[in-house]
């Protein structure tokens, strides 16, 4: 069997399994909360009009969460929590995940090997690529902070005063 095929396959197994589970543990979570004493709080009109709304147009989200990084166990979880019909979740686990399997055994075992050729025929321009990458990530980081730091010293300024005048 053909090495792409292979990894895509196992890929996709586990994707399956690991998805599947995130969905299984929140459809648990859900079950428990709604035994819960946070029964109330989400047995209001609000929440079941989200639940609805989830569990009948949940399924693309689902599907293209996998294109995605972080938001995928998130929706998994969320459509499990929120009860969403196997008949709706499952195919759109079987697409999203098939599609996360393809990009990953294409296009990331692609970059690990271009990546893998590089460092053992050009160490410097290897070593080179992956400092730069890892600049690159550090700088996207500190620029999100900096840019979320005003927005919360700001929202620390508007807190009211304590009888003190102090928080």
């Amino acid at each position: 069997m053909d090495k792409a095929v292979l990894t895509a396959s196992g890929l996709y197994v586990i994707v399956l399994l690991r998805a599947g589970g995130t969905f299984a543990v929140g459809w648990l979570a859900g079950a428990g909360t709604r035994r819960s004493r946070f029964a109330e709080r989400i047995s209001s009109a609000k929440y079941r009009r989200a639940e609805r709304a989830i569990q009948r147009w949940g399924a693309p989200v689902v599907a293209v969460s996998f294109l995605t990084v972080g938001f995928q166990t998130a929706a998994n979880f969320l459509a499990g929590s929120m009860r969403m019909p196997l008949s709706r979740y499952l195919p759109a686990l079987f697409v999203g995940g098939a599609g996360w399997a393809l990009v990953y055994a294409t296009a990331g075992l692609g970059a690990l090997e271009l990546l893998a050729r590089l460092f053992a025929e050009r160490t410097v321009i290897g070593v080179a690529a992956v400092v730069g990458l890892l600049l690159a990530v550090c700088g996207v980081v500190v620029y999100r902070r900096r840019k979320a730091a005003p927005a919360s010293r700001d929202a620390a300024a508007e807190e009211p005063e304590g009888p003190h005048g102090t928080v």
